[in-house]
């Protein structure tokens, strides 16, 4: 891994829980670089696009902006070639929101007050994604992505059931509005504009950003590979890599490759 601190941001509405998650911290991993805190998801968001650390910690449950929406909010943030969307660890009071994707390794989460042991686990799983992040080390990593693990997180926050999907696309084909029932659509990729959805049929176009869709669209069935391109996963015909070393991904029956960020190389991870 990089010589260069692991930068952190530390997000919860009480103060006493922030001091005592920064204490122990310090004891278990004291070369750890806290570089803000925040009282809010909205501040928590805004403090990691400023400071763009490697990790955020984020209490489930904070005024204005939950921790899930906010952790949803930094998952579509830009990347750039010296930063990644950060992991995520989330806090909460709660066994209830341990469920069985933390553990999964899609982000973690720690249970307050945090207690050192556990507090370590966590850490140590941490500096293993970060470490597979710098390809210096050999991590097995989930193939379930985190949109996945906030939609299951997002219903339960909310005291909702099991949520629904998006299971049409009203879009414009032409000089006419066609609906593309979702289960056709091979991917969605987006410019500043527009958002073009193809279909083994179809090349449309509608006003929703990426976003909003990854919102929307059932999760297991469409990967967030870009931040601009959603592919589903039952179209994907092989994976391939370019002169750059870049993953490209090919889809059944068209002869465009769409390309995988940094951030997602691990969903593909022994195909």
């Amino acid at each position: 891994m990089s010589t260069a601190p692991i930068r952190a941001v530390l997000a919860d509405d009480e103060r006493l829980m922030r001091e005592q998650l920064r204490s122990r911290l310090t004891e278990v991993w004291p070369e750890l670089d806290i570089v803000a805190e925040a009282k809010n998801g909205l501040e928590a968001v805004e403090l990691t696009k400023e400071h763009k650390p490697d990790l955020v910690f984020l209490d489930i449950r904070m005024p204005g902006l939950t921790g899930v929406d906010a952790a949803r909010q930094i998952a579509q943030l830009p990347e750039d070639d010296d930063w990644l969307v950060p992991e995520i660890v989330f806090i909460t009071a709660y066994d209830q929101y341990a469920v069985e994707a933390f553990e999964q390794g899609v982000a973690d989460y720690v249970l307050k007050p945090a207690e050192r042991e556990r507090l370590q686990l966590t850490v140590a799983r941490i500096k293993k994604r970060l470490a597979q992040r710098e390809g210096k080390e050999s991590v097995e990593t989930s193939s379930a992505p985190l949109q996945q693990l906030l939609h299951k997180l997002s219903a339960q926050v909310s005291g909702g059931g099991k949520p629904s999907y998006l299971q049409w696309i009203q879009a414009t084909v032409g000089q006419a509005i066609q609906m593309i029932p979702v289960e056709e659509v091979l991917f969605f990729i987006s410019d500043e504009k527009y958002t073009r959805v193809q279909t083994a049929k179809v090349e449309a176009l509608i006003r929703k950003p990426i976003k909003e869709l990854v919102d929307e669209l059932d999760p297991q069935v469409f990967w967030q590979i870009h931040r601009s391109t959603l592919v589903n996963a039952r179209a994907i015909d092989g994976i391939t890599r370019d002169f750059r070393g870049r993953q490209l991904v090919g889809v059944r029956g068209l002869a465009e490759k769409l390309e995988v960020s940094r951030s997602y190389t691990h969903l593909f991870k022994g195909m």
